[in-house]
């Protein structure tokens, strides 16, 4: 913890689905939420369910009010935000402002380091629903900060019940891409998987699914490749020609398809390399998806 009496003054710009819990957070921890910014009725609706009675301004007016800022605005108005309250003279030298992207570091934060901001970048890596049943959550935070910002980026990180990942600057993409391409991912390729099983007969594919998944998910992140199972792993060759057919039949979107038959070469190539694949199947499955590939294409050049 920093070395102080009072807790400093938190100030909120953006009352999404992350701006707004994290403020809550913070409030239950005994800070003072000084100001959030929200101009959509969705984020008028969160501040008066998840942060009742707070002040709600105008961007400017919450920088000027607080002692720690937190800009949790989507990615791609991350830099203009900070740039617009750099031309408003609401920053003052030495405060904190930080940031909830996962894919922005401090250099998205220029303009307000030039006046003498400290920034830090703080991404929970969790999806929220913006609402009270996020509050409980205990995410790990992707944190990028100079040494002199740490105490405080880990005293607001203790506070909101979080653990702390140090990620380098010039590792902020890598970092982001780990997560989109595991939860985000992840939703389309279930998603997919509920449509084939809906085509198949399923009144309900999400209870098909959910044991499996569940367990599958717990084994992965205990155990790594050493949790992949399926017909690839076991070399079933004729049952991965087998699914390749019945997608045809069913007639399948190529989104699936394309999806399977990736997914199919990327769980033998690590299937090969932890040694549960010899060479000569490897090299079989990889020929059924390639055949299925030239397939696609012969039936998109023949106008099917």
């Amino acid at each position: 913890m920093m070395n102080r009496s009072v807790a400093p003054s938190i100030g909120v710009i953006g009352a999404g689905r992350v701006g707004a819990v994290l403020g809550a957070k913070l409030v239950s921890a005994g800070y003072r939420l000084a100001g959030v910014s929200g101009a959509s009725a969705a984020s008028a609706l969160r501040i008066e369910t998840m942060l009742p009675g707070t002040s709600v301004l105008e961007p400017a007016d919450v920088a000027r009010r607080c002692d720690v800022l937190i800009l949790a605005v989507p990615d791609d108005s991350l830099i203009r935000v900070a740039e617009e309250l750099a031309a408003s003279g609401a920053i003052r030298r030495g405060q904190f402002v930080l940031h909830t992207s996962g894919r922005h570091g401090l250099d998205a934060l220029a303009s307000l380091t030039r006046l003498g901001a400290r920034p830090i970048a703080l991404h929970p890596a969790m999806t929220f629903t913006g609402t009270m049943v996020d509050v409980d959550r205990t995410p790990v935070f992707g944190i990028t900060a100079a040494e002199a910002e740490r105490p405080l980026a880990t005293e607001l990180v203790d506070a909101l019940g979080g653990s702390p990942m140090w990620v380098a600057e010039s590792d902020r993409a890598l970092y982001h891409a780990g997560l989109a391409h595991g939860a985000n991912h992840l939703v389309t390729l279930v998603a997919q998987s509920m449509d084939l099983l809906r085509a198949a007969g399923a009144q309900d594919p999400a209870a098909v699914l959910r044991p499996l998944l569940a367990a599958a998910l717990d084994n992965v992140l205990d155990y790594g490749d050493a949790a992949l199972t399926g017909p690839v792993v076991r070399g079933d060759v004729t049952t991965v020609r087998a699914h390749i057919d019945a997608f045809a039949e069913a007639r399948v979107p190529d989104a699936t398809i394309d999806t399977y038959l990736e997914m199919a070469r990327a769980t033998a190539g690590r299937a090969r390399a932890d040694g549960r694949l010899d060479a000569r199947t490897a090299g079989s499955i990889r020929q059924v998806l390639d055949e299925a590939d030239w397939d696609t294409l012969a039936d998109i050049a023949a106008g099917i």
